[in-house]
């Protein structure tokens, strides 16, 4: 077996002597993330079939309102084969600094070269997509990771944003977010068809009256 993991030209890393290897699982029993049972990610590596080396395989399921976020791969390119439903994926290319964006239905294919940003968002109510990779353990940079882990004093520096506005803004992403929109949380939550953050309304605590006498005078308080 090979120290690193990544694209290999042929098979020799199954040895005859030591028989067939398993060459069977249900992906099922490998779930990358689950926002809820209709917006999840499915995976297989090399952790789960040793012998696949040189390439990786995902599911992906989403709803409408939902999206697998911005991120990139920095050592895979991607295949992207929609099995139903229909996709908008957009990727941004580094050289021409242009967005593309397409619109993907069964039986299309979207090509993703490594370490270009990319998302991947359901025109339909139920989307189902296939992504191949060409490394068994592919690595991912997530957009909210990048988001919440800058500081924003940095972002600061070097956009000219004002960093206590960008901190604000960035609270509500606490971890991964990976399919978005985050779960509602505490007094925030991410709307489905803007993804822009809102306030929930919260219930005004009831205070008690004080009233103090001074000389036969009531005051509250």
């Amino acid at each position: 077996m090979r120290g690193k993991s990544g694209f290999v030209p042929d098979n020799t890393n199954i040895k005859k002597s030591s028989g067939t290897p398993n060459l069977f699982f249900d992906f099922k029993n490998s779930i990358f993330f689950e926002r809820n049972p209709e917006n999840i990610l499915y995976e297989v590596t090399s952790t789960q079939i040793p012998a696949m080396l040189g390439g990786s395989f995902a599911d992906l399921y989403l709803t409408k309102g939902h999206i697998r976020e911005p991120h990139w791969h920095p050592n895979a390119w991607e295949l992207d084969v929609i099995v139903s439903g229909e996709a908008q994926i957009s990727l941004v290319d580094p050289d021409t600094k242009k967005n593309h964006t397409y619109i993907v239905k069964p039986g299309q294919v979207v090509f993703i070269p490594m370490a270009w940003w990319h998302w991947i968002i359901p025109k339909s109510e139920k989307l189902h997509v296939h992504l191949f990779f060409n490394n068994d353990q592919r690595e991912t940079a997530e957009g909210s990771d990048t988001l919440r882990l800058t500081p924003p004093d940095v972002l600061q520096l070097a956009y000219g944003v004002d960093a206590q506005n960008i901190a604000d803004a960035l609270a509500p992403i606490k971890e991964s977010v990976i399919i978005g929109p985050p779960s509602p949380k505490t007094n925030s939550l991410f709307t489905t068809n803007t993804n822009r953050i809102k306030q929930e309304e919260v219930p005004k605590q009831k205070t008690e009256e004080i009233i103090i006498n001074i000389n036969g005078k009531k005051i509250k308080l």
